[in-house]
């Protein structure tokens, strides 16, 4: 095999690239137009007075202290922080200071920057500062009365504060933008709940799109946390992070008091979200045999041109699907190549170049496309293509869509490979559950046609299919149930010093349950454990702590920790999940 590099010919299995789907390489010079920057962090927080009384200020910047050395980064890492009501309020967290800064900017038609220089601050070098500044924030605000949210002009203010570095803009927001640009007005009405009729799918201005577009050619992102129990207008507000390759976080109607349970969902998404890798100033292009074409993406991002994606930040909790079509004959082939190469900086400030290659072979006969078919995978796609169907036509459109997809794909098969009929579903085992799997689609908030979810609630499901993996987008559509009181150590995982069980993934079949059981159902960022009346009092004792059945507590959030070896099992298995 030639080497190009070194001009010479050596064996493939020296060759890692040859040998490795996945390959990572340090990228030359030549594959950066600057010097890899800083990572940079700049938080946005609403402070208006709806936004204290939720409570979610006290708990974000707890968080943010107690991760703070947790941020992905090195020596150089930077962070900010701006507030704003119908105000924009910087804070200067210059070394040397003896307490934060406050500078406020009332101004919000022509935003400008005060001191840019000492709005970012270096991470070590300003830490006093950044920790006095996070433990008085919550309390800064507690008697503020105003209700205006300038969110379009803080966002303004946030975009011409990271241009010259470029990184990640974090974003809490509770209500609906009222002053400034970007300001919104209500599309949905008080206690209307959602249909497939006259639903607004569409954004109501292109302020958010627009400026999500000058983040991604400034190599900025903007991710969203929305906290709001009215409508906010997701459609309009999640332009921003779709294509400044963000994303979407919505925790509706939190409280710190009302939904303590929705408190403790935020702090640990926030930590996870705090400490995941990120990679910044990346480029994903995708490639393909001669004779197959690229014509869609989907996927939080900016299309730069016809194979190459805009990425100012990516990270593992991120998805992309892509759609494909054969455009000339492949019958002189045996295989055909796809293959994915994201460049990107790391958080360590190294240009590094992830490549991953797929080959497929090229077969003659129908049967064997369909024997070779990966049903979660079409399912994954076929859900995007909803979620456009949904706001280029209409919801029913969409599901009317999905539906044929089942109809025509079993059809075709029916007719031109099947050679006897038979009685039952005819469909090969590879798509044996695709018809499952739609259905479980159709029930998503997404595509409900008659649901009691709220408009923002259906917008931020869209938001999910359209940018989670799909490995957590098929645990949200299509759960796994485990039976997990008696677990044993047969076939368990052995992973450091402990023993994962692995129980069987039930059908979710209400066949499946009896009451002398204990069931846990992981559906992705929420479990359930359902115990029978009859279940064995070893389980009830030895993992739930409770004498009996009946001392049960109907609002227990966490399993305790026993010094049993029942409870090692379950606490060990939840925790690999």
């Amino acid at each position: 095999m030639y080497n190009p590099v070194t001009r010479v010919y050596g064996e493939p299995h020296k060759r890692p690239e040859v040998q490795n789907a996945t390959i990572e390489f340090m990228a030359p010079s030549e594959y950066m137009l600057r010097p890899p920057q800083p990572p940079v962090y700049l938080f946005v927080f609403d402070v208006s007075h709806n936004a204290i009384e939720t409570g979610y200020l006290d708990t974000v910047c707890k968080t943010l202290l107690d991760n703070l050395d947790l941020l992905p980064g090195n020596t150089r890492t930077k962070i900010g922080f701006i507030t704003f009501d119908s105000t924009i309020h910087f804070y200067s967290l210059q070394e040397g200071l003896s307490q934060p800064q406050m500078l406020i900017i009332s101004d919000i038609e022509d935003v400008f920057i005060p001191m840019p220089e000492n709005l970012l601050v270096n991470l070590n070098e300003s830490k006093e500062l950044i920790q006095d500044l996070l433990r008085t924030l919550p309390q800064m605000f507690i008697k503020s009365l105003e209700t205006q949210s300038a969110l379009g002009p803080a966002l303004q203010a946030a975009f011409k504060l990271m241009s010259p570095t470029g990184g990640r803009i974090t974003v809490f927001q509770t209500q609906l933008p009222s002053l400034g640009a970007g300001a919104l007005k209500p599309r949905e009405e008080p206690n209307q709940k959602t249909s497939t009729k006259d639903v607004p799918l569409t954004p109501s201005t292109d302020f958010y799109k627009k400026l999500a577009l000058d983040c991604s050619g400034q190599q900025v992102a903007v991710d969203l946390f929305l906290l709001s129990g009215q409508y906010s207008d997701l459609a309009s507000l999640g332009c921003i992070s779709r294509y400044s390759a963000g994303s979407v976080h919505y925790y509706q109607a939190y409280h710190h008091q009302h939904n303590p349970l929705l408190v403790e969902k935020l702090q640990k998404e926030l930590k996870r979200y705090l400490t995941r890798k990120i990679g910044f100033e990346a480029v994903m292009r995708i490639r393909c045999t001669k004779g197959l074409s690229i014509h869609t993406f989907h996927g939080n991002f900016f299309v730069r041109s016809t194979d190459l994606l805009s990425l100012p930040n990516v990270n593992p909790d991120a998805g992309y699907a892509v759609q494909m079509s054969v455009e000339e004959s492949l019958t002189d082939m045996q295989v055909v190549c796809f293959q994915s190469a994201l460049l990107y900086t790391s958080s360590k400030g190294e240009r590094r170049i992830r490549v991953h290659t797929l080959c497929l072979p090229v077969v003659n006969q129908l049967s064997d496309v369909y024997l070779g078919a990966d049903v979660q995978a079409i399912t994954g796609l076929l859900a995007n293509m909803a979620v456009d169907r949904s706001i280029s036509a209409s919801l029913n459109d969409a599901r009317d869509a999905l539906v044929n997809a089942v109809i025509d794909s079993l059809s075709a098969y029916c007719s031109s490979v099947l050679t006897i009929q038979q009685p039952g579903l005819m469909a090969p085992a590879s798509l044996r559950l695709f018809p499952l799997f739609i259905l479980a689609l159709l029930k998503q908030k997404a595509f409900q046609s008659k649901t009691s979810a709220r408009l923002d609630e259906r917008i931020f499901t869209m938001c999910q299919v359209k940018s989670q993996p799909l490995v957590y987008f098929m645990l949200i559509m299509h759960p796994n149930l485990y039976r997990i009181d008696n677990l044993t150590d047969e076939g368990a995982l052995n992973i450091g010093d402990r023993t994962v069980p692995q129980p069987p993934i039930l059908q979710l079949s209400v066949e499946k349950l009896n009451r002398d059981g204990a069931f846990l159902m992981d559906a992705g960022s929420v479990m359930f454990l359902w115990v029978g009346k009859n279940c064995g009092q070893n389980f009830i004792s030895q993992v739930l702590g409770a004498p009996n059945y009946a001392s049960i507590p109907h609002n227990m959030t966490h399993l305790p920790e026993l010094n049993t070896a029942e409870s090692s099992r379950v606490l060990a298995f939840i925790f690999w999940l």
